[in-house]
């Protein structure tokens, strides 16, 4: 078997460092490279962190002892401006359209996938293939000689969804060691290969909270009702998405729900839990996987978020750049900004931004 040289993008987790641990056992040459995200002052915490916030030198730490201790070379490369360009700018600008914009999908294409493998290869590190932790397959069809993306032997954590946006070309280059394998079994491994990260707890996704409270994203506004009376005020749109129940700050004698985010009128809508359902939406930013494009109506299992239980429905172009998706059963809080993902068994299809939830 020939070996291979692989850049595995390492977080300090568990995940990525079996990874890497299970390629350089396979006698590959790895390299491990980590993303410096974090622009802000550090803090050393403890306990559980995300992928970007001021606990980042701990897990760049952990990352570090680990290749250290697999024997492999170890690279940081900072990244701060572009995830503060890509990412947050991003995040930003959709908040403010009422948007609820998904961090990882955006952060895998344009930053981890991206900016990470062109300026590691700028640093002068070789390698051939970019390997991680999540918990995903990629494959070569002979046939035609496109990758496809699968879902994961584990079920509960299958992170193709967030993978979804990734083009031919970043597949094509691309490595996950833990498709085959369960979270109890990655778990085990981190542990026979006498890694001190074998038990540390999973990274949350994201935080969300330097952006979030941010000067410019404390705008006040009205909670409204259907009827247009305002029952309350809210801090700004950004702290909202549809669906939400909780932390509206509104009393009321029945449970009220986000139904509605009007920028225009930087106001919050609130309805019950019925109005809150529907069956139709519209994504752009399309990128296809398994299909150079979609030509005509297919039957798919559509997923709106990550938690989401996929739910049969009919996708249809209908423009150029767009596709409307028919449900089969309502489906609870179609919220523009996040990632759609259509799957073909157990293939992604291909992926989106949902658009709106009208035609």
């Amino acid at each position: 078997m020939k070996h291979l040289d692989i850049a595995v993008g390492m977080s300090g987790g568990v995940d990525s460092s079996v990874a890497a641990a299970l390629l350089k056992e396979q006698g590959n040459r790895v390299v491990g490279v980590t993303m410096k995200l974090w622009d802000g002052p550090a803090s050393r915490t403890g306990g559980r962190h995300g992928c970007y916030g001021p606990g980042e030198e701990e897990d760049i730490e952990d990352a570090r002892q680990v290749a250290a201790k697999l024997g492999i070379p170890f690279y940081v490369i900072d990244l701060s401006a572009e995830y503060r360009s890509e990412v947050l700018d991003y995040f930003r600008s959709e908040y403010r359209l009422g948007r609820t914009p998904n961090p990882c999908s955006r952060c895998n294409r344009m930053v981890k996938f991206g900016t990470l493998v062109k300026k590691a290869h700028e640093h002068g590190i070789t390698f051939d293939y970019f390997a991680t932790g999540h918990y995903a397959k990629v494959e070569r069809v002979e046939s035609d000689g496109r990758y496809v993306l699968k879902k994961a032997k584990d079920p509960g954590k299958d992170q193709s969804y967030f993978l979804a946006l990734l083009s031919q070309e970043q597949l094509a280059c691309s490595l996950f060691p833990l498709g085959d394998r369960t979270k109890g079994e990655v778990r085990d491994l981190a542990v026979g290969f006498g890694l001190a990260v074998a038990r540390k707890q999973d990274s949350q996704d994201f935080v969300d909270s330097e952006f979030k409270i941010s000067a410019d994203m404390q705008n006040p506004g009205p909670i409204l009702d259907r009827r247009g009376h305002e029952i309350g005020r809210h801090s700004g749109i950004g702290h909202h998405t549809i669906g939400q129940r909780k932390g509206l700050g509104i009393s009321s004698d029945r449970p009220l729900y986000v139904t509605e985010i009007d920028p225009a009128r930087n106001a919050i809508i609130v309805g019950e839990r019925s109005e809150v359902f529907g069956d139709i939406l519209v994504a752009r930013d399309l990128n296809w996987i398994a299909v150079d494009r979609l030509s005509t109506p297919k039957k798919v299992k559509a997923r709106i978020r990550y938690r989401h239980q996929e739910a049969a429905a009919l996708v249809q172009p209908l423009r150029e750049t767009e596709v409307v998706v028919h449900f089969e059963e309502p489906q609870m809080a179609i919220t523009p900004g996040q990632t759609v993902v259509f799957y073909d068994q157990g293939t992604v299809l291909g992926g989106g931004i949902i658009d709106r939830t009208k035609e």
